[in-house]
């Protein structure tokens, strides 16, 4: 039988121990479709998998990698056959069932997203989890009524992989964006992506006043702690903040006076088993309102074999963009 390099976590005698895995087809779980995967990618949340710094995977023997993209290799599902392009973004993949991080995989009909003409599977996984976050994340500001004359769009963590697509995004829709990073040498990078103005992450990352001076009618967050806790006292009236990471921290240190005082939306951003509806939303909305040379410009390939080390890159905030993987190299 054909064998696979995966990488897998395991727990040995109580510890947690990642690292790669000869498989087989019949190691793999009793699910209907099998899938021929050709990239996956890099979010933060595979960086705690990976390096065992997040207590992501639920149950043992666990393939990382949340994200997936390829083709249908075998499906005991109608709605799907041999040949279909298809992904998947979140549904527990890396937590409770496996994930992307091998070149075989199978997979829920139910998880399954079909892949949209506009992009190939290296361009799905360059927008991957965090990109399709981002648009999750843009969505809901429109929902909430933040149009672009309505005032500056904050981003945070903006050389992220969600704020990269975010910013992107915003740019491209009218917005204009204010980036903040704490990699000054990254302004050229966020400019190209069509941000207009560039602050300083250490100018948020701070407890300030219940209420600060008004500055931002949206902000797409992929931070929290004291850096969201900052914006929310920053935004307008009537405006509306996304909350949809948490790189800085799981706390968030604010008051109700913004929501009160000043009618502040704040915005939860699932996108981990977000309703299948939404999903096609965004994925359709991506395709018309992604720059693809933009995305092109923040996106690097990397073989799996050197996943253990992006992990730990993409904690201490040494990524830029987007990272594809390349789960057969």
């Amino acid at each position: 039988m054909t064998s696979f390099r995966a990488f897998v976590v395991d727990e040995i005698d109580g510890k947690y121990t990642p690292g790669f895995k000869t498989l087989t087809l019949a190691d793999l779980p009793k699910e209907t479709v099998l899938v021929d995967v050709a990239f996956s990618t890099l979010n933060y949340k595979d960086g705690l998998a990976v390096t065992g710094k997040g207590k992501i995977a639920r149950k043992f023997p666990m393939v990382c990698g949340i994200d997936l993209a390829g083709t249908v290799a075998e499906s005991a599902d109608p709605a799907f056959k041999p040949g279909d392009k298809v992904l998947v973004n979140g549904w527990g993949l890396s937590e409770t069932f496996w994930g992307g991080y091998s070149p075989k995989q199978r997979v829920n009909p139910q998880f399954l997203t079909r892949l949209p003409p506009a992009f190939d599977f290296r361009q799905a996984m360059a927008i991957g989890t965090a990109g399709y976050t981002a648009m999750l994340s843009v969505l809901a500001l429109e929902d909430a009524g933040v149009k672009p004359g309505n005032g500056d769009i904050l981003v945070t963590g903006a050389v992220g992989g969600v704020g990269s697509v975010a910013v992107a995004l915003l740019a491209k829709l009218g917005y204009r964006v204010v980036a903040s990073t704490g990699r000054p040498k990254a302004a050229d990078y966020l400019t190209l992506l069509g941000a207009t103005e560039i602050i300083a992450r250490a100018d948020l990352d701070k407890i300030g006043r219940p209420l600060e001076k008004a500055r931002w009618a949206g902000v797409v967050d992929s931070v929290g702690s004291k850096t969201l806790g900052m914006a929310i006292a920053q935004t307008h009236e009537e405006g509306a903040v996304t909350a949809c990471g948490l790189a800085g921290g799981t706390d968030l240190p604010t008051t109700v006076m913004p929501f009160i005082l000043r009618g502040v939306k704040l915005l939860g951003i699932n996108s981990v088993t977000c309703p299948v509806a939404r999903r096609d939303q965004a994925w359709a909305r991506l395709a018309t309102d992604l720059d693809l040379p933009k995305l092109e410009a923040m996106t690097t390939v990397e073989p799996l074999s050197n996943i253990q080390a992006l992990g730990e890159q993409i904690l201490k905030g040494e990524t830029r963009g987007r990272v594809v993987i390349d789960v057969n190299a």
